[in-house]
């Protein structure tokens, strides 16, 4: 009896049952065809905790975008009169227990405490302030461009919203708090966008061309390294000159955070160069006369692109950390220009924090937008990861 060759055995269509034709993948086949960054999201969709986390990032940057619409009240608004106000219920139920089908608020009123005497604030049953929307304030600039005074929500005058409270100037938090988003997020994305420049160009050659510029490169990033961070800002800090306008000052922290974060980028790129470099295709295109500049644009950092948007998802908590930070110690942002860590400065006081505990509330903003970033990065890594299923 004629056998058939091997080849014929494993394609033959009546052979579907052979015990090696058997082991041909039949389904995905669009794997095999799909991009490397098709691969890498239909990876990321699977991981549910990289996508909750992703979907809440996006909800944070689009109120940085909004954020004059989104906040009942501007930058520079307070009331004297209602400082260290407790964030404020919203109710359905009245007082006898009919239901609006409108959210509402009640009135506000001051008293002393009859122990202390210290003022504290209750709410005034008799005045009822429904919630608006759509609602007319102060006037602003949409994107910064159009001119509007449409705001999300509020209520009518002479009635008050606050439903995180306010501070010790009377000023409302959930306003500062969204608007102080505004830094707080962005920073950390121009910070590591600087230092994603500086990395790859200092740990593209530092990988590349090994030898004694290895060396030097790597020895200063050790130097780098082995400064402490706070006495760091300290210094950095100390060399802004005094009363410039709140422009400068991000441009400032911006430069200070990227200054400092930019060698594990560095490293992380080094390190990709490093087992790249001695592929094949990267010797056939120096064979080939290809000049260094473009093996490393056209070749190198293409293939590592996946992990360099891992490294800098992985970065920004830092620079989030680290903005907070200086600017809760006084050595960021300052006011009239608030972030996140400006509005932590009033919880510097133990005591202040025992009376008015709504003064952590930004705390939580901070830990939970880390807490994202990280979560997201994760689930990144995983997808980006080939051998990883």
């Amino acid at each position: 009896m004629k056998r058939l060759p091997l080849s014929k055995k494993l394609f033959s269509k009546n052979n579907t049952d052979n015990e090696v034709g058997s082991k041909i993948p039949t389904d995905n086949t669009e794997d095999y065809y799909a991009s490397q960054w098709s691969l890498i999201w239909k990876k990321l969709k699977k991981h549910k905790l990289a996508r909750f986390s992703l979907a809440f990032l996006i909800i944070f940057y689009l109120g940085v975008i909004f954020a004059d619409f989104i906040a009942p009240q501007g930058l520079q608004e307070y009331q004297s009169d209602y400082s260290n106000t407790p964030p404020m219920q919203i109710h359905f139920f009245d007082t006898e227990g009919n239901f609006h089908l409108r959210p509402f608020v009640y009135g506000i009123e001051s008293t002393r405490h009859p122990e202390t005497y210290r003022k504290v604030f209750v709410e005034d049953r008799d005045v009822m302030y429904p919630i608006q929307f759509f609602t007319e304030g102060k006037e602003y600039k949409l994107l910064g461009l159009i001119p509007t005074n449409i705001h999300l929500f509020g209520v009518e005058e002479p009635g008050e919203i606050f439903i995180l409270g306010t501070d010790g100037m009377g000023r409302d938090l959930f306003s500062r708090l969204v608007i102080g988003s505004r830094v707080s997020l962005s920073i950390p994305l121009v910070g590591v966008a600087i230092s994603l420049v500086i990395g790859l160009i200092l740990g593209g050659i530092s990988g590349y061309f090994g030898g004694w510029i290895d060396a030097i490169i790597q020895r200063i990033i050790e130097l780098f390294r082995s400064f402490p961070t706070l006495p760091l800002w300290m210094a950095l800090s100390a060399a802004i000159p005094a009363g410039i306008d709140v422009v400068m000052m991000y441009l400032y922290i911006v430069i200070i955070i990227s200054f400092i974060e930019w060698t594990g980028l560095a490293r992380v790129v080094r390190g990709q160069f490093m087992s790249l470099k001695n592929e094949e295709y990267v010797l056939a295109a120096r064979i080939a006369g290809v000049s260094t500049p473009k093996i490393i644009s056209k070749h190198l950092v293409p293939g590592i692109i996946s992990y360099l948007v891992v490294a800098v998802t992985l970065a920004i908590p830092g620079m989030i950390l680290a903005e907070t930070a200086m600017s809760f110690l006084g050595l960021g942002i300052r006011s009239p220009a608030t972030s996140w860590g400006v509005l932590l400065q009033e919880a510097q006081q133990i005591d202040n924090v025992a009376l008015y505990p709504w003064k952590l509330i930004p705390l939580f903003f901070v830990i939970f937008s880390v807490l994202c970033f990280n979560f997201f990065g994760d689930g990144l890594r995983d997808a980006a990861d080939p051998y990883k299923r």
